[in-house]
């Protein structure tokens, strides 16, 4: 008489190994090769030279009467190569740098439903919790890239352009050159940790829709939403529950006395909602009736 099979744990085939399905190196290669990582590598990578010869055509910038820190870190741009930098990131962190984002982690999922490949994937068979972490993993891989990209050359084209040289702070004083660096990382490791939020936002509606635009889109359109209601001054303390509230509290590190106030209050309000968001992602997707 023929044992019994238990259909509820069907046993595994010889020497397949649920956490070795679609391994990062994979997913990388992939995501590496489409064309939208490469335009938009090369958007990024050539904004320092757009604004080289920004400057170069119309002068030394200048910031405008009654312009607070954030108008007159321009001023300071041609300083140094340092000052070039912060001045690129200045210009991209309000929307530039959300774009790859909300590309990165909106086009996961929802690009393989579009091309009618999950449901082969996950008959691979690939884990849906498997699947969902490589793509996280990678496309939060990508968009760090992203952010780092632009820094890294804006700092190689500034030195070419305006020289090497410790970064002038518009309200007045200087970090030293062996301190640019450190604080340049660090407003990039904020800027990154604040943009968690459109990661997850994107990430959660590329599980909900086939239409990868329509996740890309949707996150970068509440995103704006954000900062158009952070610009509600009557919502008063409200507006600190707002992850755009604080997305130029970066400018912090670029003082003489570094002060993580403001970025501590900012990362844990995206921290918290982007956790929220990527539960909603993988608790939705584990029971998802997949048919494309």
């Amino acid at each position: 008489m023929s044992a019994a099979v238990d259909v509820t744990h069907p046993p595994e085939a010889p020497g397949y190994r649920a956490r070795r399905t679609l391994p990062l190196r994979v997913e990388a290669m992939r995501q590496l090769r489409r064309r939208r990582t490469l335009l938009m590598g090369g958007v990024l990578a050539a904004l320092p030279f757009i604004l080289i010869i920004a400057f170069a055509i119309g002068g030394t910038p200048d910031g405008g009467p009654g312009g607070g820190e954030r108008l007159t870190l321009m001023d300071t741009a041609t300083a140094s190569a340092a000052n070039f930098a912060a001045t690129c990131l200045f210009v991209s962190a309000g929307f530039l740098l959300v774009v790859p984002v909300a590309l990165f982690c909106g086009d996961t999922v929802a690009s393989e439903a579009s091309w009618s490949s999950l449901r082969y994937l996950l008959a691979a068979p690939v884990p849906r919790t498997r699947l969902l972490w490589s793509k996280l993993v990678v496309a939060l891989g990508f968009s760090l890239a992203a952010m780092v990209l632009l820094p890294v050359v804006a700092l190689a084209a500034g030195a070419a352009a305006y020289g090497w040289g410790p970064l002038e702070l518009p309200t007045g004083g200087a970090l030293a050159t062996g301190d640019t660096v450190p604080r340049l990382a660090l407003v990039v490791a904020f800027v990154f940790v604040s943009q968690l939020v459109t990661a997850a936002l994107a990430f959660w509606l590329s599980t909900k829709t086939d239409a990868p635009l329509g996740a890309v889109g949707g996150a970068v359109g509440l995103t704006i939403v954000g900062n158009v209601l952070d610009a509600v001054t009557a919502l008063g303390t409200w507006r600190e529950f707002l992850p755009a509230h604080w997305q130029f509290a970066w400018a912090d590190a670029l003082q003489p006395d570094l002060e993580w106030g403001g970025m501590a209050k900012g990362a844990a309000v995206s921290v918290t909602y982007a956790l929220i968001l990527f539960a909603l992602a993988f608790r939705g997707f584990s029971r998802k009736d997949i048919v494309s």
